[in-house]
């Protein structure tokens, strides 16, 4: 097979796998070195540690720059502790300021302090810039190398600072525009300054810059990204001088990882923050057991539920044949609920200010499911089991759905309010709830409408 044909990453993992055990390095250099980038990087993220740097090294210099910038920071971590001191100096140097910044948090400090003061001091003084704001916030992923112009500047002499200084910054078809201070006044688009007259002055040009602050959240500034469909963010201090820019790629990168945290989370998981194929299953198992503990602690309220209403069960053991119907209609309708709040927290759609409109959104959501639930149950089990248990499968669900969808809506708007991860309040924590809660509703309704 010609490699340069080859577009399966599976397939050329296998190849390459071949061409390991065989010890035949020659090989599997030349068919990596045919691979387009993103096969190269998609068959390093699903090697093992040991065949992932072997792979790396039979990289040429270009190619291994650009493969290493693409891998996430873990990954990045374990190939620096398995390649050559200068080898590593080289990449480290190659990143951009705030890469190098997502990587120095996974590194052991002694090797990210031997690493920093391998810069130079320019290099090095913009790291520290971007290290020097808190995780999580917009300046710790900001990239502090731009062009920038001023108003009094013509057309002309933008486009020839751009032409200087072209190959030294992430990007330039966005120019912030400061004053004397580096006080952010605007910003002008590199199309509207190619086009202007050689004479005119940006001052002319340049519009309102939608900013954030340095130390606000890194996913709320990217979410304004999305939302103001920008190519540029820049980013300001208290003083609103400017620091630095989020571009968009940039943004995108951020609202991905959150995205994938709180999918995991409403999953009852910690994000594993790198591919699948190469998370050893420690890992795997510390992403999940912690949550898993948490979830068992709170199915044992279940069982004590259960346990209460013992007696009611053995007076009418059909009871027990509707509890996984009762606790499995509960939880999804919470979960839908949860989800659809937390992503409109997300996109912006709904604040915590909002509570008593997504209550009575919820409830009345929540009350017409179980009238069409609770319908359908009332008419099957009063079918087989007779009309006064269909009567208590029917008002439970009506109860249950109505509950849950509430709890559910509110849920995450909690959460914000007390800064805490919506998507942890979701779908494990809700299922738990609403699973003793919707027994206690059940053997409830049925004790009054069966008299027991």
């Amino acid at each position: 097979m010609d490699p340069i044909d080859l577009r399966d990453p599976a397939e050329a993992a296998r190849l390459i796998d071949q061409f390991l055990d065989d010890d035949d390095l020659r090989g599997a250099a030349e068919l990596v070195a045919a691979m387009p980038p993103w096969l190269v990087v998609d068959v390093l993220e699903r090697a093992g540690a040991r065949e992932r740097a072997v792979l790396f090294r039979l990289l040429s210099k270009d190619a291994a720059h650009v493969a290493f910038e693409a891998l996430d920071p873990p990954l990045q971590s374990e190939l620096i502790r398995d390649l050559h001191a200068d080898r590593v100096g080289q990449i480290f140097a190659g990143l951009d300021p705030d890469d190098r910044a997502g990587l120095v948090d996974e590194l052991p400090a002694h090797v990210a302090t031997r690493l920093l003061r391998a810069l130079s001091e320019d290099e090095q003084a913009l790291t520290e810039t971007v290290l020097g704001y808190p995780t999580g916030s917009v300046g710790r992923r900001m990239t502090p190398e731009f062009v920038t112009t001023h108003p009094g500047t013509t057309a002309a002499e933008t486009l020839d600072r751009v032409a200087r200084r072209i190959d030294e910054v992430e990007t330039i078809y966005a120019l912030p525009v400061t004053d004397d201070q580096r006080r952010l006044v605007g910003i002008v688009g590199l199309r509207a300054v190619m086009r202007a007259d050689p004479d005119t002055l940006i001052s002319e040009l340049m519009n309102e810059a939608v900013t954030a602050r340095a130390r606000d959240s890194a996913e709320k500034a990217a979410r304004r990204v999305a939302d103001e469909r920008l190519i540029v963010l820049p980013i300001v201090d208290d003083e609103t001088r400017l620091v630095g820019i989020l571009t968009f790629d940039d943004a995108l990168q951020v609202l991905e990882d959150a995205e994938s945290e709180d999918v995991a989370r409403q999953g009852g998981a910690e994000p594993l923050r790198r591919p699948y194929l190469s998370t050893p299953v420690r890992s795997l198992f510390r992403s999940r057991i912690v949550w898993l503990l948490v979830l068992a602690l709170g199915a044992a309220l279940t069982v004590q539920v259960l346990e209460v209403f013992e007696s009611t069960l053995e007076e009418v053991v059909a009871l027990s044949l509707f509890v996984p119907l009762i606790i499995g209609t509960g939880g999804n309708t919470g979960n839908q609920a949860a989800t659809t709040v937390t992503r409109a927290l997300a996109l912006g759609d709904v604040r915590p200010s909002d509570a008593l409109r997504v209550l009575v959104q919820e409830v009345r959501t929540g009350f017409t499911l179980g009238l069409v639930l609770g319908g359908c149950g009332f008419g099957l089990a009063g079918l087989v089991y007779g009309f006064d248990l269909g009567l208590v499968i029917g008002a439970t669900l009506l109860s249950l759905c109505t509950i849950a969808a509430t709890v559910g809506g509110l849920m995450p708007l909690l959460a914000r309010s007390v800064r805490a991860d919506p998507a942890v309040f979701s779908n494990p924590f809700i299922t738990t709830f609403v699973d003793a809660t919707g027994l206690v509703v059940y053997f409830l309704i049925a004790r009054t409408v069966l008299g027991l």
